[in-house]
């Protein structure tokens, strides 16, 4: 089964300095169709304002994915990790019994990332921080780059039966769906995922179980 969820279906926010779409529902308000796929909860599209960030704050119990797509994010943890990310690399947060960390635009331009929460199999375990590490969760993420034209078939491992794609440039078809920036599309018990670039196209895509 494949649901489209256009970004026009998405809950989201204004703050000034962060504008947010969110990919899965995160309040009893929001749109209960985005429900969450398996241990994965949280997608989040945010465009982060130059010299703006989210101060230090925690977390525990959640691994916390972030792709950045423009800009570069400055990071640093409780656990004393200091870091930079910029586009197209990862960073990632195991917050196990629990980590504090901030989030921080320090360049002239937007930042735009997406930020993605699974929870993990086991709940404590210590928090740990890097740009590779492995996350502590049933699932796996990928990424990707397509030229236009260009076709690609994702097979899940049968454990797997969630996945999840959001476009981080460009269109692409998804079993013959439409899928654009902005746009995500869940697939549950697909047994694969033909994936067509329209245009030159980027995507990040996880599998859960």
């Amino acid at each position: 089964m494949l649901q489209l969820r256009s970004k026009e279906t998405l809950d989201h926010g204004d703050r000034g300095w962060l504008k947010a779409r969110h990919h899965f529902v995160v309040s009893a308000e929001g749109n209960p169709a985005n429900s969450p796929l398996g241990p994965l909860v949280v997608w989040n599209d945010d465009e982060i304002a130059p010299g703006t960030g989210f101060g230090r704050h925690s977390h525990a119990d959640m691994e916390i994915v972030t792709y950045v797509r423009q800009g570069a994010v400055t990071h640093e943890d409780s656990a004393g990790n200091v870091g930079r990310t910029v586009a197209g690399d990862v960073q990632v947060m195991s917050a196990g019994t629990g980590i504090s960390h901030s989030e921080h635009n320090r360049d002239e331009d937007p930042l735009k990332l997406f930020q993605i929460w699974l929870l993990p199999r086991h709940r404590g375990g210590d928090p740990k921080s890097a740009e590779t590490l492995l996350i502590r969760a049933d699932a796996r993420i990928l990424g990707a780059t397509l030229l236009a034209g260009t076709t690609l078939i994702h097979a899940p491992s049968a454990r797997l039966r969630h996945a999840y794609l959001a476009p981080a440039q460009g269109v692409v078809l998804v079993n013959g769906q439409r899928v654009a920036v902005g746009d995500g599309i869940a697939a549950i018990d697909e047994p694969e995922l033909t994936i067509t670039a329209v245009e030159d196209a980027e995507f990040i895509l996880v599998d859960a179980a």
